[in-house]
């Protein structure tokens, strides 16, 4: 199939369904049972829900927030938004009553769609409170005492009324690819989320370019498997309108607590993942083949080894290696694939670094991953490694129609029709980041021999001790990160003469330890005990070996809770978010110097 060049996302969507018709499209459980909708069902919703909306007051340019976990109605919802010129505002379902309030305020919604009734109940707090928002549009029906400053309206009778005309809609579509097309708000690492600009040709860029890669995968036949967040720039741009673009299927995950099943239920051929997912799977998987000891354990580990050396340099195999190594792919390897469904053609990455280390041991195992680099303000991707040669320490050739070059001071610039619009109502800010057309991204790298982009640091996380000495935290953090007794780390040294960190127990190896010595596992409790320091020690001891001297922890404390998208220490994509973590343990840091 050839990816043509639409001029917005409504006209590419209506397009697809037009050719794809009573083929699949999404697919929900419901019972127990996965059920699916066609394209042409998709597309009749997408219709009835723009008339509705506009019978609500909803026109072109208004503001419509969609608060809801991933499912079918999470696109319906966004494709009937845009094909009423309409902008849509995707908000993370971890918000609180003040996050909603901050988003209602700055972009000033008019209607909200939402899914549930615990999602409603934070999100109505602050809609009530909200001047410009006066409808919501309710998936369930959440129990209210009384009425309150926001008009409610069922999707059931919303989706009710006299049928509507799809090709009156597609008349009607007047957006172009300079328009609007939803307003997505940063995670927010460092300060109160901004509502990046994103215009419908911005996507359909990254859709173009990252089809080219699929290309190489084929693109008949796909099956994505949606667990992010459709509200990160990442799953709404790879996740959504990229399936779309190819024509594949679309299954929504039940929740990460049943991610593993539904992997082996759906057989995904691509999914869109985060390095941090991986980590914990490599934990995981790691932690039950130890369990297993004996054979099992001996032959996981040589098709480990004998995949990395292939991964790395095929002709340092002999042939009778070679040969053990298509052994070891039938007694080790597909058992491993398919818990991932059997069909994983490749599994993208992004949203944060990614360890090589990471991506050489699943790829090793048959598992392709291919690590891309992006920001919400490019659309979001710049980058991705190609599935005929992917370059693990690296985040791969620059997508399709893109300009990059790398400033003076090292940090990466990015010009081309990616990049935002700028940040809504702050022009400041807009200022800052674009400058004569290129895209600031705060991030620095550099291309290696065969131009592949590599990635060195955030600029802003940089740490500079007080020789000067530039330092990657995220680097450090990473590879705590990847030992078996911790499950995460932040790290901390600005002008100082050392890295100190603050670190969180892996909670598998926790309890155990807790047994093994008497302890109650209680991480509140432990973070002050000496003796699971000193356990804790020697894994620091045994990463500093192979850090250089300005790279070692020289001290650490253990935290009182593991950091948490709740507790607001991270971000909904898995980020740390430093500004919280360094105010939250100001003072435990200020003792470790």
């Amino acid at each position: 199939m050839t990816i043509k060049k639409w001029p917005n996302l409504v006209e590419m969507f209506f397009d697809q369904a037009a050719h794809y018709k009573k083929k699949p499209l999404l697919w929900h459980k419901k019972n127990e049972k996965w059920e699916s909708q066609s394209w042409d069902d998709v597309a009749q919703k997408i219709a009835q829900l723009a008339q509705s909306m506009r019978a609500l007051g909803v026109k072109a340019g208004d503001r419509v927030v969609i608060v809801s976990e991933n499912r079918p109605e999470w696109l319906i919802a966004d494709m009937a938004i845009m094909a009423i010129g309409a902008i849509t505002v995707p908000t993370y379902i971890t918000y609180t009553s003040r996050d909603y309030s901050h988003i209602l305020e700055n972009s000033g919604a008019c209607l909200a769609l939402i899914s549930k009734k615990n999602l409603a109940a934070p999100f109505l707090r602050a809609a009530h409170l909200s001047p410009e928002l006066t409808n919501a549009i309710v998936i369930e029906n959440p129990r209210l005492e009384q009425t309150i400053n926001v008009n409610l309206h069922k999707w059931d009778d919303v989706m009710a009324g006299p049928k509507a005309s799809i090709e009156d809609l597609r008349a009607s579509i007047r957006a172009n690819r300079e328009d609007l097309a939803c307003l997505i708000y940063t995670s927010g690492t460092g300060g109160s989320p901004k509502g990046v600009m994103i215009h419908h040709g911005a996507i359909l860029h990254n859709c173009d370019g990252a089809s080219n890669v699929i290309k190489e995968l084929g693109l008949d036949n796909n099956v994505f498997l949606s667990f992010l967040p459709l509200s990160h720039a990442y799953e709404h741009s790879a996740g959504q309108f990229l399936p779309l673009t190819v024509g594949a299927e679309i299954y929504y995950a039940e929740g990460l607590e049943k991610l593993a099943s539904n992997m082996e239920e759906t057989h995904p051929t691509i999914m869109v993942v985060v390095p941090r997912l991986f980590e914990m799977l490599r934990t995981k998987l790691l932690r039950a083949i130890a369990k297993e000891g004996g054979l099992k354990a001996k032959l996981f580990d040589q098709a480990i080894a004998l995949g990395v050396r292939r991964q790395i340099d095929p002709d340092s195999l002999s042939l009778k290696e070679k040969i053990y190594d298509a052994l070891l792919t039938v007694l080790v390897r597909r058992k491993v694939q398919k818990r991932f469904g059997g069909k994983i053609k490749a599994l993208v990455s992004g949203g944060a670094p990614l360890s090589p280390e990471i991506g050489y041991f699943f790829a090793s195992l048959g598992l392709p991953l291919l690590q891309g680099y992006g920001q919400t303000e490019s659309g979001p991707v710049i980058s991705v490694n190609w599935p005929s040669n992917p370059q693990m320490h690296t985040v791969g050739k620059i997508l399709a129609n893109t300009e990059v070059k790398i400033a003076e001071d090292g940090e990466i610039l990015v010009r081309g029709e990616l990049v935002m619009k700028g940040y809504w109502r702050d022009e400041e800010e807009t200022n800052k980041t674009i400058m004569e057309g290129w895209l600031h991204t705060g991030d620095i790298g550099e291309f290696d021999s065969d131009d592949n982009l590599v990635i060195t640091d955030r600029k802003k996380d940089i740490i500079v001790n007080d020789k000067g000495d530039n330092v990657s935290p995220q680097r450090i953090e990473g590879l705590l990160s990847l030992e078996d007794e911790i499950a995460q780390a932040m790290v901390y040294g600005n002008r100082r003469p050392h890295l100190v960190g603050v670190i969180v127990p892996d909670a598998e190896w926790l309890k155990e330890w807790a047994k093994e010595n008497g302890k109650a596992n209680n991480l509140a409790e432990l973070a002050s005990d000496p003796d699971l320091h000193k356990a804790l020690s020697e894994v620091m001891n045994r990463l500093n070996a192979r850090l250089a001297n300005l790279e070692k922890v020289r001290r650490f404390a253990i935290a009182t809770e593991p950091f948490t998208i709740e507790n607001e220490q991270m971000t909904p994509t898995l980020k740390v978010r430093r500004h919280v973590l360094n105010a939250a343990y100001k003072d435990v840091i200020e003792a470790l110097y």
